[in-house]
């Protein structure tokens, strides 16, 4: 699947670069009910990714799309498939035609939004479910049993439901994995098998990943024989508008210069990204008491509480949102004034999704990222892997002082004794997701 760079296979369709790829939504072949949605949200200019891949599903190919968090991908899918959808409604109640799998609350609860805002006007209105952890399972089940068109849930939490033997999937039509390589974490790999078994052979299968290792291929190969390949040349090409800035500062000195380039810089809308949970909820009440709108998000919060809080900061009543990387996946806001990557993440790809939540669909962003004396190596291979060099800022009063201290060589660990990175993994993702 996916050809190597430099070496572009006449079937699939990868280009060289994002020019000359963006057009007007008027021009993608959607109904007239569907361009009102979009030009009363001011969706006026298609990104690239979704130039090229609302024609393919409209033309009922099957698509396997390598795109990056900001690129619009979401839109990608939702209008064709309401697209296709409306034009092959059942009489009589609702039946599942659509099974949107993501591996994120957030992201679930945002396409559903998508389907619903992007169906306001056609002739029948999608009957949308979201289905996720942290809210009822009987409500969602009775949801779906009241009549359901679209059904987009966490793969977690649709297992459980699919547990139940209450819900019927035989007139799935479409299935949209999205974000892919994000539920591998899950056990995806695993549960894929039951959730084939469940859902007619006879479909069309859509699948967005940013990422495509070699489980992600073992996967699609289960899901679709031939599909329509989908890339660009590019790894990072949703990052060329944003301009990403490193301070040198000492870990200490954080929080104060956060608040000084906030007010320097006359930021309106901040989201900052930190590893601990704790953390964040401890420098948003510092944050509070200095008189900032500032609130923190994680997943030890109700789901009550993290729909409210992202609601409020969508509508700027919150200025500054402190945050793990629940929402580097699955946050679409508009104007993020700069995204500040307080604590450095785990790896270069969580770095590429922590930043794309500003330059939305290619506007221009900001990123801002604190490094101290122990974060150097880590930033550095951050930089090679995600193919960029940056200058070294040190802003006057802040500046890093102090020599990098010197690692001791520790004894090896134990085998056996210490849970593996897969497990750790598994084990974060389900308390933050499902």
């Amino acid at each position: 699947m996916f050809p190597p760079k430099g070496d572009l296979d006449m079937h699939s369709h990868a280009e060289r670069g994002n020019e000359g790829y963006s057009m007007s939504f008027k021009n993608l072949k959607l109904s007239i009910p569907i361009q009102k949605s979009l030009q009363e949200n001011n969706y006026i200019t298609a990104t690239p990714v979704q130039v090229k891949v609302i024609p393919l599903i409209l033309e009922k190919q099957d698509v396997m799309a390598k795109a990056q968090t900001g690129s619009g991908k979401s839109a990608s899918f939702v209008l064709p498939v309401l697209e296709l959808w409306s034009q092959n409604i059942s009489e009589g109640k609702a039946k599942i035609k659509v099974l949107v799998l993501t591996p994120t609350r957030e992201l679930t609860l945002q396409v559903a939004e998508y389907f619903s805002l992007f169906g306001k006007y056609l002739e029948r209105k999608p009957k949308v479910v979201s289905v996720i952890g942290g809210e009822s399972i009987g409500d969602q089940l009775y949801a779906i049993q009241q009549g359901c068109d679209v059904l987009v849930a966490t793969s977690g939490r649709f297992l459980d439901v699919l547990s139940k033997k209450q819900m019927n999937l035989s007139h799935i039509e479409y299935l949209v994995l999205d974000e892919a390589d994000k539920m591998l974490n899950l056990g995806f790999a695993e549960e894929l098998d039951l959730i084939l078994e469940a859902i007619p052979v006879q479909r069309q299968n859509l699948l967005f990943s940013a990422t495509y290792p070699q489980k992600m291929l073992n996967i699609a190969s289960k899901i679709t024989q031939n599909p329509v390949e989908v890339s660009f040349e590019e790894e990072t090409p949703t990052v060329e508008k944003i301009v990403q800035r490193v301070i040198e500062v000492n870990p200490e000195n954080r929080g104060s210069l956060l608040r000084y380039l906030m007010k320097k810089e006359k930021w309106k809308s901040v989201l900052v990204f930190m590893t601990n949970k704790r953390a964040t909820d401890n420098i948003a009440e510092k944050f509070r008491k200095r008189g900032y709108l500032a609130e923190s998000f994680h997943g030890d919060l109700t789901q009550e509480d993290r729909n409210y809080t992202l609601k409020q900061f969508k509508a700027k009543k919150i200025q500054i949102l402190f945050a793990t990387d629940l929402v580097s996946r699955g946050l679409d806001i508009d104007d993020i004034s700069c995204v500040v990557n307080y604590d450095l993440p785990r790896s270069p790809a969580d770095y590429i999704h922590r930043i794309g939540r500003t330059g939305r669909a290619g506007k221009s962003g900001l990123a801002v990222t604190f490094i101290g004396h122990e974060e150097q190596a880590h930033f550095k291979l951050i930089e090679k892997r995600s193919h960029i060099k940056l200058k070294r800022e040190q802003i006057p009063g802040f500046e890093l002082t102090g020599d990098a201290p010197v690692k001791e060589k520790g004894k090896a660990p134990v085998k056996g004794k210490k849970k593996s990175k897969k497990d750790k993994l598994r084990e974060q993702a389900l308390k933050d997701i499902k």
